[in-house]
């Protein structure tokens, strides 16, 4: 029952079922196994089969049926717990409706309640009115007028006092002008003392608002006299702050007033003059100086906090910078991507034209697509192979130029962006990274690159495209680096994180792609040079020499030429990959390089000397797999020195040397394909020998 269990694979198709039993049944397979088709054996492993489901069928059933019993209990006790509840729930609601009634009642004796004590309150209020009208008539009939309202003349007239207010009024203003004029010149002449007193008093008079506009105004004269007016705001503000307290009796008031004023006027004029003058003339001037601007008020901002301004000077500062710059962040996202876009473009234009190189048009749609899987999957270059004499069309400068441009943006997006709309702002800026530079420049060259590959069977081919590779990681480093070190802060804590990932993910994943089959075709036509060397330089006398006593050479001059060849690539391997990708690529080129010498080796007829000069070959072919530095390849070629053994071993050793360990598991047909290429194997003696 353990072995149909394993058969009900996920998800079950009974097709794919009965071919696995088939299969695991001795005798069961058509060919190519180890015993012959048996009919009577496979009949009787499907009856013993089918006795076993029908088992296991009944096995089921019982449980169902035990299962659905046990459900059914358990739905008659939780139908009468439900039933529990609901009475329960009908006694609350009763309990509900009495306390319902029960407020009713009461709130209804609280409004009588109320009309009863307003019906008692009115008529008292009613006498009350009436005992003094009352008391008034008395004091008619006795002649004495006492109350106040007969006395008071301001409550009987004001008409005839007119003048005196008037002149009461003018009076106020002059001592407050007087006031407010000593205090002007005690704050000229430095005297604090007599700027306090004249504050005090004039505290209590309307113009004491006008005395404080006075000490600001005249604190601010000759206080911008440097270059930098984000400092002398700092200095003047800390030296205010030493002197308001001994002068008056608020002073958070007054400095938060000093502030606002130096803000209102002073920086946001100062703002405008610098902001307004290349807002539409010079994109990449506005935002240094829109940056530079709300950084140092900004940093103004954080000095100032150190004072006291009151309860919530965080929130008074904050409402200060944004009165200022509001205009001008609300589109700064805007300018910012289109500064980036036409920047980023300028860039990538004055880099190829300095090449004096027209970008081709890259196809996209159904066709393109296309002809891309054909290729990934055939590795056939589909439309016209260009040259590009060996030009990568990768710069180091300009990705160093996009990254900082992009740099920053991010550092402005930051600075200047609402913190709920960083993460989106900081998406559109990494959008147009990933545009001029992944799209635009690496994809682009990685498209030339492509089409710049050779086919297989070129001559002399310019396999310039592992520079491409070289380069195309080393800019991928560099603009993993600012992802990490610039995006991830800005977008770390927000949904927009999950996206940037998966653009950067594609973005990986469609290069890697591109990459893949660049390198692979650079391979094919790796081993095509070879191949062409060893037509053009290996002769049929070199392992057939017609003077077996006369033969000086140790290898021949092909094996020389394609192991100079090799080593050439492999250390032009090493220096345009790194990490992993290295050694992936050098074993996938040493097992093609082993294919095609023991392809190569398969094409000639041996004599006893050729056959030296064969395994000398070998000998040399392995010592250069071991530049690869890959145990599988330099195993390869280990193999390859020993088959070759059996090109001169003698016929009474065959079977021996067969038996050796290098050998031992080899197929047989490997073995004898090796022994055919000997002159001498149609002999009897050597065909015996080996049979």
């Amino acid at each position: 029952m353990a072995t149909t269990a394993e058969l009900f694979e996920e998800p079950f198709v009974a097709d794919e079922y009965i071919e696995r039993l088939v299969w695991r049944t001795p005798g069961g397979g058509s060919r190519g196994g180890p015993e012959a088709f048996d009919p009577k054996r496979l009949l009787e492993e499907f009856v013993n089969h089918i006795q076993e489901l029908q088992i296991m069928d009944e096995r089921i059933q019982r449980k169902v049926e035990k299962l659905e019993q046990q459900c059914q209990k358990e739905a008659k006790e939780f139908a009468k717990k439900v039933q529990e509840l609901q009475k329960s729930n009908q006694v609350a609601f009763q309990h509900f409706q009495e306390l319902d009634e029960h407020i009713s009642y009461v709130a209804t004796k609280v409004c009588h309640l109320g009309d009863q004590l307003e019906g008692v309150n009115t008529p008292r209020q009613r006498a009350v009115e009436a005992q003094k009208l009352m008391k008034y008539f008395n004091e008619f009939l006795d002649g004495e007028l006492k109350s106040d309202v007969f006395t008071n003349s301001e409550k009987v007239s004001t008409i005839r006092f007119s003048e005196v207010k008037s002149k009461i009024a003018s009076k106020y203003h002059d001592l407050e002008c007087q006031l407010i004029q000593e205090f002007t010149s005690a704050q000229r002449r430095g005297e604090i003392s007599r700027m306090r007193e004249v504050a005090a008093v004039l505290l209590h008079f309307k113009g004491y608002s006008h005395c404080v506009d006075v000490y600001i105004k005249q604190c601010q004269e000759g206080a911008y006299l440097r270059n930098d007016i984000f400092e002398d705001a700092a200095i003047l503000c800390q030296r205010v702050n030493k002197q308001v307290g001994d002068i008056f009796s608020n002073p958070e008031t007054v400095l938060a007033k000093l502030i606002q004023n130096v803000f209102e006027i002073k920086l946001q004029s100062f703002v405008k003059d610098q902001l307004e003058e290349c807002r539409k003339s010079d994109a990449e001037q506005y935002l240094k100086n829109l940056y530079d601007l709300y950084t140092r008020t900004t940093n103004l901002s954080s000095k100032l906090m150190e004072f006291n301004l009151g309860t919530d000077k965080q929130t008074f500062l904050s409402k200060l910078i944004k009165s200022i710059f509001i205009s001008y962040l609300e589109n700064y996202i805007e300018v910012e991507t289109g500064y980036l876009k036409s920047r980023s473009a300028m860039i990538l234009q004055r880099y190829y034209d300095s090449k004096n190189h027209q970008k081709r048009a890259i196809g996209t749609g159904g066709i393109q697509d296309l002809k891309e899987r054909i290729r990934q999957r055939t590795n056939l270059p589909l439309g016209p192979s260009i040259d590009t004499h060996g030009e990568t069309f990768l710069s180091q400068e300009v990705v160093v130029n996009l990254l900082q441009e992009t740099k920053q943006a991010f550092e402005r997006c930051h600075r200047l962006s609402d913190p709920s709309d960083l993460p989106r702002n900081a998406f559109r800026i990494f959008t147009i990274l990933v545009e001029f530079l992944c799209i635009e420049h690496i994809d682009y060259a990685l498209e030339t690159g492509l089409a710049g590959i050779p086919s297989s069977d070129s001559k002399n081919a310019n396999l310039y495209f592992l520079d491409v590779v070289q380069q195309a990681n080393t800019i991928f480093h560099l603009f993993d680096k600012q992802f990490n070190d610039h995006l991830m802060p800005l977008i770390s804590s927000s949904p927009k994180l999950s996206e940037c990932l998966q653009k950067k993910k594609e973005i990986i994943e469609q290069m890697e792609m591109k990459l893949d089959t660049g390198i692979d075709r650079t391979l094919n036509c790796m081993i095509g040079q070879m191949k062409h060397i060893l037509a053009a330089e290996q002769k049929k006398t070199d392992f057939k020499p017609e003077d077996e006593n006369n033969v000086l050479i140790q290898y021949t001059n092909a094996c020389v030429k394609v192991c100079a060849y090799v080593r050439k690539q492999v250390e032009k391997i090493k220096n345009s990959m790194d990490g992993k990708n290295v050694d992936t690529v050098l074993m996938e080129l040493g097992v093609r390089f082993h294919r095609l010498i023991y392809e190569h080796l398969q094409q000639y007829s041996y004599s006893c000397m050729g056959g030296m000069l064969a395994i000398c070959d070998v000998a040399e072919y392995r010592k250069c797999a071991k530049d690869f530095k890959i145990p599988m390849v330099l195993h390869l070629f280990d193999t390859l020195h020993a088959l070759c053994n059996l090109l001169v071993v003698a016929p009474d050793n065959l079977k021996q040397v067969c038996s050796g360990e290098q050998l031992a598991n080899l197929d047989k047909n490997i073995l004898h394909s090796f022994v055919q290429l000997r002159a001498d194997y149609r002999s009897a003696r050597l065909a015996r020998h080996f049979s």
